[in-house]
C-alpha cells in the first residue's frame, strides 16, 4: 500500500462553499450523520436502505481511511450535509464518491466545488505514485438524473452498467457440494487462524488472471489487494475458497476462487453474504467451477442462517455471467453505473 499524507490535517487546502456552507474533513463525531446521508442515497436509488455503521466508521476513522482523502459541507449547526471521498485504489485508479442531501438549496453549487476538488485530490494521489494518468471513476444508481448531471458538468461520461443481484438462500441449501471433479476448499490458515500466505497469493494470481480481459481491468498489487479486502468490517478470511480440479496426468491445479464477505443484518433481518470476487482460470472454464464456488458460497450462508447471497455483474460481461447468476436463481435488486473521467498528467 503507498502511505498518503494524512487526510485528516487541518492544513489541507479546503475549497469554498457558497454561504452559509463550508467544508472540513470528517471525523468519528461525523459518523451518525454520515449514515444517514448514506442511508438517503440508498433509498432515493434503491427505494430500501441497508447502512452499515460500522463500514462507514471505518471510511471515515478507520482502516478504510488510509488510502481515502474526504471532505464534508456543513452548515452553521456542523452537520454534514454532503460527503464526497476519493480513494486511492491503485496507481492510476481513483474511486470517487459523492452523497448529497438533494433537499439543501445550495446543493448542485456544492457538488460542482466538491467534484473539482475530488479531482484535485485524485490528481495529487497519481502525483505522489509517480505515474502519468489516472482515471476517476464514480458509481451513481442509474437513472439519477441529477448525479448524472453533476458528473457531466465535471467532465465523466457514462461507461457501463452494473447489476446488483441477490439470492435468498434456505436452510436445506447448507448440503450443497461442488460439481463432481471440482473441489473447492478455504484457504488454509494457521493455527493463529491467519491465512498462509501462499494461498493469498494463489488467491491474488487468479483474480488478476481470470479478469484481465473483462472491462476496467487494471493491476493491483498484492498488497494493496488485501489491504483493501480487509478493510471491511465483514471481511473474514474463513470466506475466502480455492476451486481446483484435476489435469489428466492426476494432478490437482487451482482453476477458481471466490472472496465473500458478511453482510450487515438489516433492521428486524439476518446477516447476508456478499460475493466480493469470483474468478475461474480461463483454461478451465466450462468445467462447472463457478458453479461449485457458488454452491460453496450457499451453502456456508446457509450453514451461518444468513437469508441471502448479493452480488455485482457487469451487465455488458463478454461471459455472460449474469445469465449464469440468474439460471441459479439470482435477481437483480437494483443498477449502477460507472462514470469515468480519463486524466493525461503529462500535459
Amino acid at each position: 500500500m503507498v502511505p498518503m499524507p494524512d487526510t485528516n490535517d487541518s492544513t489541507l487546502d479546503l475549497p469554498e462553499l457558497p454561504t452559509p456552507w463550508r467544508a472540513r474533513v470528517p471525523g468519528y463525531a461525523d459518523i451518525d450523520a454520515l449514515v444517514e446521508l448514506r442511508r438517503l442515497d440508498e433509498l432515493q436509488g434503491t427505494g430500501e436502505a441497508h447502512v452499515d455503521p460500522a463500514g462507514i466508521e471505518s471510511e471515515v476513522a478507520g482502516q478504510a481511511s488510509w488510502t481515502r482523502r474526504q471532505l464534508v459541507a456543513v452548515g452553521p449547526d456542523d452537520v454534514p450535509r454532503a460527503w464526497i471521498t476519493v480513494h486511492d485504489r491503485a496507481a492510476g485508479r481513483a474511486l470517487i464518491w459523492g452523497y448529497f442531501d438533494r433537499d439543501v438549496p445550495e446543493i448542485d453549487a456544492i457538488a460542482a466545488v466538491f467534484y473539482a476538488w475530488a479531482e484535485s485530490a485524485a490528481v495529487g494521489m497519481a502525483r505522489f505514485r509517480g505515474v502519468d494518468a489516472t482515471r476517476l471513476d464514480e458509481s451513481p444508481f442509474a437513472d439519477d438524473a441529477r448525479q448524472a448531471g453533476w458528473l457531466t458538468q465535471a467532465g465523466y461520461a457514462k461507461r457501463r452498467t452494473w447489476l446488483h443481484m441477490t439470492r435468498p438462500v434456505t436452510a436445506d441449501e447448507a448440503s450443497l457440494t461442488p460439481r463432481a471433479g471440482v473441489t473447492v476448499r478455504p484457504v488454509e490458515r494457521h493455527e493463529n487462524g491467519m491465512p498462509v500466505a501462499s494461498d493469498l497469493q494463489i488467491v491474488h494470481q487468479m483474480l488478476e488472471t481470470s479478469f484481465q480481459d473483462h472491462f476496467n481491468s487494471y493491476r493491483e498489487s498484492f498488497s494493496e489487494f488485501v489491504q483493501r479486502l480487509r478493510e471491511d468490517p465483514g471481511h473474514s478470511w474463513d470466506h475466502w475458497w480455492l476451486a481446483y480440479v484435476e489435469t489428466d496426468e492426476g494432478a490437482h491445479v487451482p482453476a477458481g476462487t471466490v472472496v465473500c464477505s458478511s453482510k450487515a443484518a438489516p433492521e428486524g433481518g439476518t446477516q447476508g453474504t456478499y460475493v466480493e470476487y469470483i474468478g475461474v482460470n480461463r483454461a478451465a472454464r466450462g468445467r462447472g467451477v463457478a458453479k461449485s464456488l457458488l454452491a460453496t458460497v450457499i451453502a456456508d450462508a446457509a450453514h451461518h442462517g444468513r437469508d441471502r447471497v448479493d452480488l455485482e455483474v457487469d451487465a455488458d460481461s463478454p461471459t455472460k455471467a449474469d445469465e449464469l447468476y440468474r439460471s441459479l436463481g439470482w435477481e437483480t435488486e437494483y443498477v449502477t453505473e460507472s462514470w469515468f473521467k480519463d486524466l493525461d498528467l503529462t500535459t
